[in-house]
C-alpha cells in the first residue's frame, strides 16, 4: 500500500506543497513563488515573505491535493519544514502544517530544509530511476548553505565541511549585482555567461591547498576579486566584457565545489555523490561534476534542485517510516543545524 506524504515548504520565499508517495513518487508539487515580490529589492524581505505565505498557504495546499486527486483519509502523515530558514515564514507554514494534521489526527513530521534538499535525489524525477544506496557523499549548495555531508544511513549524517563565510548562491547574486545583471543572480549570471570564455580571467580560489581546510569553502575572496576586477576595468574606460566575467566567476565556483568533493570523495568510501540546492542548477558546475568526478554522481532535475515541497515529502516519509514523530509543540528553529 502506498504512504502518501503532504509535505509543505516555507523557509524562504517559496511557498510550496507536495503529495509524495513512499518517499519518491511525486503525485503533485506545487510552487508559488515570490521572486517579482523582492526583486526591487534585490533579495528576499522578510516581513514581505512571511505576509505573502499567509496569502497564498490555503490555496496552495488545496491545489497540491486537488492535482494529486488525493482527499485527507488518503495522508498518512503531514511533513513541515521547521528550520533552518527565516523565522517569520517558517512559523507560516509550520503552523499550518499542525492545525491540518491535529484537525485530521495526523502524524506531524518536522522536517529540516537541508535534509529536504538531499532527499530531492531520491525522487523518481528527470531521468532517475533508483534511489541512491547510502553511504553517500552529499553537496548542498544553495543561496544560504554550502555544506558538505557524508550521508551514513538515513537520518545520520557527519558535517565534515561547509563555507566559512558566503554560500556559493550568495556569491552569485552579489557578484550578479557588481555586474548590474538583477536577481536572482545565479540563472541572471548563468545567461550572461553564455558565449563567454571561462578562461578570460584567472580568478582565485581559496583554501585551495590549506591543509586544515580540507572539507571548507571560501567565496568572500572570489567576490572580492571580482569587484577589484571590475572597479579595475570601468577605470580604464573600456565597457564591461560581461560575458567572460560571469563565464569566469562561474567556473571559478564550480572548480572550488568539485575540488573539495574530489578530496572527500578520497577520504571516504561511498557509493554516490549527490548534489543538491539551488546552485546545483548551474550548467558549469553539471558540466564539471560529469567531467571531473571518479564516482557516480546524481543532480536532481533543475525544478527540484529549488525550494520546493515534494522533498520535504521525501525526507518526511523515511522519518515516518522509522516510526518518528513530532510533538505538537514543534516549534520553528531558524538556525537549524543538520545532525
Amino acid at each position: 500500500m502506498t504512504r502518501l506524504i503532504l509535505g509543505i515548504e516555507t523557509s524562504c520565499d517559496e511557498t510550496a506543497a507536495a503529495v509524495v508517495g513512499d518517499g519518491q513518487h511525486i503525485l503533485s508539487n506545487v510552487v508559488a513563488t515570490q521572486i517579482d515580490l523582492h526583486r526591487q529589492y534585490g533579495g528576499v524581505f522578510p516581513e514581505l515573505a512571511s505576509r505573502q505565505h499567509i496569502l497564498t498557504i490555503k490555496p496552495v495546499i488545496e491545489q497540491a491535493l486537488t492535482t494529486a486527486q488525493v482527499g485527507w483519509q488518503d495522508i498518512a502523515a503531514v511533513a513541515v519544514t521547521y528550520g533552518p530558514g527565516l523565522a517569520g515564514s517558517l512559523l507560516v507554514g509550520v503552523n499550518a502544517a499542525k492545525g491540518l494534521a491535529w484537525a485530521r489526527a495526523l502524524p506531524l513530521i518536522g522536517v529540516n530544509h537541508l535534509e529536504g534538499h538531499i532527499y530531492a535525489n531520491w525522487l523518481r524525477a528527470g531521468g532517475n530511476t533508483a534511489p541512491p544506496v547510502p553511504p553517500v557523499l552529499v553537496l548542498i549548495v544553495s543561496g544560504g548553505h554550502t555544506e558538505l555531508i557524508l550521508m551514513h544511513e538515513h537520518g545520520r549524517y557527519t558535517r565534515l565541511g561547509a563555507t566559512l563565510d558566503d554560500a556559493a548562491g550568495e556569491v552569485f547574486d552579489k557578484v550578479a549585482r557588481l555586474l548590474g545583471l538583477g536577481y536572482p543572480g545565479g540563472p541572471a549570471l548563468q545567461r550572461a555567461a553564455e558565449g563567454g570564455r571561462a578562461q578570460a580571467f584567472d580568478l582565485p580560489l581559496a583554501l585551495r591547498h590549506d591543509p586544515k581546510h580540507r572539507y571548507n569553502f571560501s567565496f568572500s575572496g572570489l567576490k572580492t576579486a571580482v569587484l577589484r576586477l571590475t572597479q579595475a576595468l570601468k577605470a580604464d574606460g573600456a565597457a564591461l566584457p560581461v560575458a567572460d566575467l560571469a563565464a569566469s566567476f562561474q567556473r571559478a565556483v564550480a572548480e572550488a565545489l568539485v575540488a573539495r568533493i574530489l578530496v572527500a570523495v578520497d577520504d571516504f568510501k561511498v557509493n554516490q555523490v549527490c548534489v543538491c540546492g539551488g546552485v546545483a542548477a548551474n550548467v558549469e558546475l553539471r558540466r564539471q561534476l560529469a567531467a571531473r568526478l571518479p564516482a557516480p554522481h546524481a543532480v536532481p532535475p533543475i525544478w527540484l534542485c529549488t525550494d520546493n515541497a515534494a522533498m520535504i515529502a521525501s525526507a518526511g516519509f523515511y522519518r515516518y517510516a522509522a516510526g518518528q514523530r513530532s510533538a505538537w509543540d514543534l516549534d520553528v528553529l531558524p538556525n537549524l543545524k543538520l545532525n
